[in-house]
């Protein structure tokens, strides 16, 4: 196998250089270890209203975070590009904390959350739980979208329900003080593994902010200020040096990483020949529980059919949002495109796919190392089509075309590229239902990572009585914490009711995508992964789209309706949805 797999290397912003303060971290870890046993006391109505002071507050410091996201990446905060940031990086935070929420409120009146269902029993000796549509308000909001959680092969409902809520159970046993290790790509996610830690484990918190999020660490403050003057929490700076001296600290009880498996295995085994040696072996300097989200050459599988024109212009849309937004900087953008040798419609796809490139402006590549990231894709495939006009401080959008499927070694299959770059590789199949067992195996045997995957199948397709069950089959087969059918995966994190990690069972020193689940605002105990499905057009197009120039307004009117939830706010949302 190839040398090089995984994530990008972990690359240091010029705020990395945070002096060490011993003295200031220790107090912060002090003051938040305690309040771990008051926080292990606090009700679930009262953890509710401090979910709704959150929310509260971050709809206040909504558009100056925003702001200063669009300032740091390069967008123009008027523009529609700044609705795709204000929604990943405040809206997603904000629903996230209504789910949990509404969650606290259950356990508060029947003792556990309570998931809308049905429940469906799946291949696999495994149930589905239906967590989406959460409410009436969703079934409005993203009709036709649904969203479930696969249990582990052997648990049934009855199981489902004792075990839901276990920090809920017994909340002293839980009690601990976590270390979250922000990532510095998405203004949310930091944010959102400090609620996770909080309302679904039931620890206190100190978040480390990546140093290319630094300025946002005033808006956290603001946004999680009732947390912070309890003493729920603590958020510190600084880079690697920080963040190793409190991975060590003594009254850490447990971490938890988003970013590289290069930053895990740097945690856990340590650095240089003594790591490498270590984590052969599997003998962790690290032996605290750690969880971690660490990335995916995350795929997306295009099963032959027959699209009209506006399917495949829709889906070259589709497509195009996956890769470009936020730059390509995501840990779900799509890296590989995986596609039938003989689909008489693959060149029509590309074709349609890079004119929609071609009406997206370019972007800055932001976070650092993108470049040099970029430049190793190019030498291996100095053919890559780059698209767009590129002005000084911008990046092409890139696609590799025509990735060997048999060279198991390629960059393309095994490198998370983070930056705005994809690739295509085709596989060779007698029949649609043939490449679709080809296309599973190759996505779970080959392609690097177990994050996230999203399959698209036209309705025919779908309903085939031949290719409609091997679908399903590899629905069921894929080894990925979440699969979008006909839907963006990552709208599986968007929901925060379906839950975001790992397919499960990485070993520490093999961790490739990571371990440990966050979202699952349903507080579900044994998660293997979530399925969101849409339908393959959509009408109107999703907001989220790239081409979506009125996206700006439609997030600001949800970021609104997420805020304050009410049927008055409706009209005017669908409204603004429907103008593009």
């Amino acid at each position: 196998m190839t040398s090089q797999r995984g994530a990008a290397a972990p690359t240091s912003g010029t705020q990395d250089q945070v002096a060490l303060d011993e003295v200031a971290l220790d107090q912060a870890v002090s003051e938040v270890s305690a309040r771990r046993d008051a926080w292990a006391a606090t009700p679930p109505r009262e953890r509710a209203r401090l979910l709704e002071r959150i929310v509260h507050d971050t709809y206040e410091v909504a558009e100056e975070w925003n702001a200063s996201a669009c300032a740091a990446k390069g967008y123009d905060p008027d523009g529609p590009v700044a609705g795709e940031e204000l929604f990943s990086g405040v809206g997603t935070f904000m629903r996230m904390a209504q789910a949990f929420r509404q969650s606290m409120l259950d356990i508060a009146t029947t003792g556990r959350p309570q998931y809308p269902g049905p429940v469906r029993h799946k291949p696999g000796d495994r149930i589905a739980v239906q967590v989406m549509p959460a409410s009436a308000f969703d079934k409005v909001l993203y009709a036709g979208i649904s969203g479930e959680v696969w249990m582990e092969p052997g648990v049934d409902e009855a199981e489902v329900k004792a075990d839901q809520a276990q920090a809920y159970a017994s909340p002293a046993d839980h009690a601990g003080v976590s270390l979250v290790l922000g990532a510095g790509n998405v203004a949310s996610l930091g944010p959102r593994d400090v609620l996770s830690k909080l309302f679904a484990e039931g620890k206190v918190v100190v978040l480390k902010a990546n140093p290319v999020n630094d300025y946002l660490i005033p808006y956290w403050q603001r946004a999680m200020a009732c947390l912070i003057d309890e003493g729920f929490l603590r958020i510190v700076r600084g880079g690697a040096q920080v963040g190793a001296y409190l991975t060590n600290h003594p009254l850490i009880t447990d971490i938890h990483v988003t970013g590289s498996d290069k930053t895990h295995d740097a945690i856990v085994f340590g650095v240089g020949p003594d790591g490498a040696r270590r984590k052969a072996n599997n003998e962790p300097l690290i032996t605290k529980p750690v969880s971690c989200e660490l990335g995916n050459v995350s795929p997306v599988v295009i099963v032959p059919g027959e699209w009209s024109a506006k399917e495949i212009e829709y889906q070259a849309r589709h497509v195009a949002t996956m890769v470009s937004n936020n730059s390509g900087f995501n840990c779900l953008t799509p890296r590989v495109i995986i596609t039938h040798k003989g689909w008489a419609q693959r060149e029509e796809f590309f074709g349609a796919l890079e004119r929609v490139f071609k009406t997206l402006p370019t972007r800055t590549p932001y976070y650092p190392g993108a470049e040099e990231r970029r430049s190793q894709f190019l030498a291996a495939h100095p053919d890559a089509h780059q698209i767009g006009e590129v002005s000084e401080g911008t990046m092409a959008w890139t696609i590799v075309r025509d990735v060997d499927a048999s060279n198991i070694d390629d960059i393309c299959l095994n490198v998370e590229a983070f930056c705005a770059l994809t690739s295509e590789t085709a596989l060779d199949a007698a029949s649609t239902t043939e490449f679709i067992k080809k296309a599973t195996d190759f996505c779970n045997d080959v392609v690097w990572g177990t994050l996230s995957m999203t399959l698209l199948a036209d309705p025919r397709t779908m309903k085939d009585p031949a290719t409609g069950p091997a679908i399903e089959q590899a629905i069921a087969d894929l080894r990925y914490g979440s699969i979008g059918v006909n839907l963006w995966h990552a709208m599986s994190f968007v929901f925060s009711t379906t839950a975001w990690g790992a397919y499960p069972g990485h070993r520490a020193n093999d961790i490739q995508s990571g371990t440990g689940f966050v979202g699952n605002a349903f507080l579900f105990a044994r998660p293997q992964k979530s399925v969101v499905r849409g339908p393959f057009i959509s009408n109107p197009s999703p907001a989220w789209f790239a081409t979506n120039a009125n996206g700006g307004q439609v997030m600001r009117k949800l970021l609104a309706f997420e805020a304050h939830p009410s049927w008055l706010k409706i009209p005017g949302l669908m409204a603004a949805a429907m103008r593009h």
